[in-house]
């Protein structure tokens, strides 16, 4: 997801419209850079420009952390009507819903997404290469693994039910889960040429148009109850939260100083509770078991907002990443996780589903409810599916590794 194989000379150069100050957001590379011979870790450290934002790569890779992690130890496993199923405990605990303000990661993957996807741009236009080829180099970054992974899962499937078995599609498509968000990253992606002239010419109105058009999807649907636009109004919100990437990169964000970083922690978080507290909108960022409306699905206002709430929290924090990202053992655990975070997200899902297989075949059961014996088996839930995983990128990540241009 957004540009997951990070050789450290391919994010694009410094932005065009801005000279290069200790208060702007720094470039992500030298595009002119010509490839490091050996495409090795350390090879890859090495050749990491010194321009190089690399807080940017390290939000990646914490975001997939977050995400896989969230999948394997918050899920409550069970099995309704044939299928498997995974709710999350936010419903059953008071107050949890406050942590997925924190964890709630997807607004964080659109805005680092749109960072990177604006430096690519930008490096596109400056080599006179067209919308096209931005597009087929973004696109054979991400459908590669992708088109793995389905094809290993289509070849199995068609194992299952030549042997007898089920579907997957009929009892398991918890495997899926990431492909929803990836289709959606990918239209975003699709849109950059046409997004990115909008930040150029009329950054503010774009910005501003994009809010409103969300709002008045949410009006519509929340109030008046026309469910069809809750598809756009969902859209809407990834495009502005990918849009907002495009003020991190251009730089102007950086020059506001903290006092900017803090008028839009103020916003996003004023914003949340309000919508939240006496605003019609549930306060968890999550889908939650048994409650009507969910701010993901559609997504509402309130991921916008928390979008500008967490780019706020990014850029107070920013100064302090940055230098911790300067130390060699950090940043080169950064760039190996940016090396297979593709086919970590593809696969973390199959890796749980290969433990449940596992734990059912031993006879345990998998509980279904947030019991207290359900909370101690936490550890388990994350040591078990991280060792399958651990398999499956040695397979599967060659897919998805640099290769030499």
């Amino acid at each position: 997801m957004l540009e997951t194989r990070t050789h450290p000379s391919e994010s694009g150069g410094p932005a065009p419209r801005h000279r290069a100050t200790p208060g702007r957001a720094p470039a992500t590379g030298d595009p002119t850079t010509p490839p490091a011979p050996d495409l090795t870790v350390d090879a890859l450290v090495d050749a990491t420009p010194a321009s190089r934002d690399r807080v940017v790569d390290l939000l990646r890779a914490v975001s997939i952390c977050v995400v896989v992690l969230w999948h394997w130890t918050f899920s409550i496993l069970g099995w309704q009507d044939g299928r498997l199923t995974m709710p999350n405990p936010i419903g059953d605990v008071p107050g949890l819903w406050a942590a997925t303000w924190l964890l709630q990661v997807m607004p964080l993957f659109f805005l680092v997404g749109g960072y990177a996807n604006l430096a690519g741009w930008e490096s596109a236009v400056r080599s006179g290469a067209g919308a096209r080829a931005f597009l087929s180099r973004r696109f054979g970054r991400l459908l590669r693994p992708v088109a793995i992974y389905v094809a290993t899962w289509t070849v199995l499937d068609l194992a299952l039910r030549a042997g007898g078995g089920r579907s997957v599609l009929d009892w398991g498509m918890v495997v899926f889960v990431p492909l929803w968000f990836l289709g959606v990253y990918a239209a975003v992606v699709a849109l950059v040429p046409v997004t990115a002239r909008l930040h150029a010419t009329a950054r503010r109105a774009t910005v501003a148009a994009l809010a409103a058009g969300i709002l008045a999807a949410d009006l519509a649907r929340l109030g008046h109850g026309v469910e069809s636009v809750g598809l756009v109004g969902s859209a809407l919100v990834w495009v502005l939260c990918h849009q907002l990437g495009y003020w991190w990169r251009d730089g102007s964000l950086v020059a506001g100083g903290r006092r900017r970083a803090w008028t839009l922690v103020g916003a996003g978080l004023g914003a949340l509770v309000l919508a939240t507290g006496p605003g019609p909108y549930a306060h968890s960022m999550v889908a939650v078991r048994g409650e009507a409306t969910s701010n993901m699905f559609p997504t509402t206002a309130c991921i916008a907002a928390l979008a500008v709430l967490q780019l706020g929290v990014v850029l107070l924090l920013r100064p302090r990443l940055s230098r911790w990202m300067e130390r060699r053992r950090p940043w080169r655990v950064v760039v190996a996780a940016n090396g297979v975070a593709m086919t970590v997200f593809c696969w973390h899902m199959t890796a749980l589903v290969a433990v449940v297989g596992l734990v059912q075949a031993a006879g345990f059961s998998l509980g279904g409810e947030a019991t207290t014996g359900w909370w101690l088996a936490r550890p388990v839930w994350l040591v078990a599916p991280g060792a399958v995983l651990a398999g499956l990128i040695a397979v599967f990540a060659r897919f998805e590794l640099p290769r030499r241009r």
